[in-house]
């Protein structure tokens, strides 16, 4: 894992097509169960690097041990690119492995991520979900005063 948190936090592109031609395991996961693309999109790597990851086999339906999601990683760390790529894939978009019940939607509501809100909407999410607590996205976005997030919804 030493080499890929080299590589991921020098944004290092070239030489991370050069690591994984060489073989490198791209679902690796460091001990919080943290994969190669999860920590990617948490350096905040460019598309180019995250797409590399994902075309060369990095899984983008796994989950760390809390059960957040890449497509959960896409929208905290507003990666466009990679959250269109899972949309496109047809992932189940109101699936959530959170034991919380904190949906996607939730999650782009209280990030104020209104183009990821739309396309969420448009992919028929259920917008009425709830997490443990009883809130709804609507509730999150009175919650955190996010107003034009709450027309949408």
């Amino acid at each position: 894992m030493n080499e890929w948190i080299k590589l991921l936090t020098n944004n290092d592109y070239l030489g991370a097509k050069k690591y994984i031609k060489d073989g490198a395991d791209l679902n690796e996961a460091n001990e919080s169960e943290e994969s190669v693309l999860a920590i990617a999109l948490r350096l905040r790597c460019d598309s180019e690097l995250i797409m590399l990851l994902v075309e060369s086999g990095a899984n983008i339906y796994e989950f760390d041990d809390q059960g957040v999601s890449i497509f959960d990683n896409a929208i905290t760390y507003n990666n466009i690119v990679l959250f269109e790529y899972i949309l496109e894939q047809g992932i189940d978009v109101s699936k959530t492995d959170r034991r919380s019940r904190f949906t996607p939607l939730m999650a782009a509501t209280c990030y104020g991520r209104a183009e990821m809100v739309k396309k969420l909407l448009d992919s028929g999410v259920d917008k009425e979900a709830v997490e443990d607590k009883g809130l709804t996205a609507k509730d999150f976005a009175r919650k955190m005063n996010k107003k034009s997030i709450l027309k949408l919804l």
